[in-house]
């Protein structure tokens, strides 16, 4: 709990990953990848509590051992590539909000950012509470956003860069991408909205070194390395 609110914490884990097969549970650092994201949030100051969503039991058996409860299997309409985040967050809400549990704040944590903090989260729910806001979520500064762009079918690559980059690189305005981290949202808004996005919507910066979030190979070695580096 922060500041009068009762917070969850949802780890959403879908099986079937096509990239990275069996992702969420392959062994990162002697650990399954879940698991980081599982002892960031237990370390939490603020959630009030931590659950687990996933049609997945070997993930559940995996989740379960490393100590967060599965309460749940999700619905087969739920694990699908068309399934959206918002969805997933707010079935498992209003299945602890059946059984009596209320809550003013929803915490989303992916398994693929096992780099992040326990301190990101909760700073990220203090900047919540701070800013009253709708959702906080979690962003990392991209120094490649202005040297990237689509290929037409003939890969001719006219007008590819923008006018910006005649100027030198160095004056060009921070840009910022969504690293997957830390969604923070307050459930009233969720639940109209059905969005993690509105007009008090704040970004909570993290460093690039605990903003990866791992999609493939490329990024799990990177992940890996990084962790190798700071240890």
């Amino acid at each position: 709990m922060y500041d009068g609110r009762k917070i969850l914490g949802i780890i959403p884990a879908r099986g079937g990953s096509k990239r990275l097969p069996g992702k969420n549970i392959k062994l990162f650092s002697c650990k399954p990848l879940i698991t980081w994201t599982i002892e960031a949030a237990m370390a939490s100051r603020y959630l009030d509590r931590v659950i687990l969503s996933t049609e997945d039991p070997e993930i559940s058996k995996v989740s379960e051992a490393a100590g967060v409860d599965a309460p749940f299997v999700r619905p087969v309409e739920l694990a699908t590539d068309t399934a959206t985040s918002v969805d997933v967050m707010l079935h498992a809400y209003r299945y602890c909000l059946e059984r009596g549990e209320e809550y003013r704040a929803l915490v989303m944590l992916q398994p693929t950012s096992p780099l992040r903090l326990a301190e990101d989260i909760d700073a990220a729910v203090e900047l919540f509470a701070a800013r009253n806001a709708q959702s906080v979520i979690s962003v990392t500064e991209d120094k490649h956003h202005w040297w990237t762009n689509t290929l037409g079918p003939d890969g001719c690559m006219k007008d590819f860069l923008p006018q910006e980059l005649q100027v030198r690189s160095q004056k060009l305005a921070p840009a910022y991408r969504l690293n997957g981290a830390v969604y923070v949202v307050d459930t009233l808004f969720l639940e109209s909205g059905r969005s993690f996005f509105g007009p008090e919507t704040y970004a909570y910066v993290m460093d690039r070194e605990r903003s990866i979030d791992i999609d493939d190979d490329i990024d799990f070695l990177c992940a890996e390395s990084i962790l190798s580096a700071r240890k």
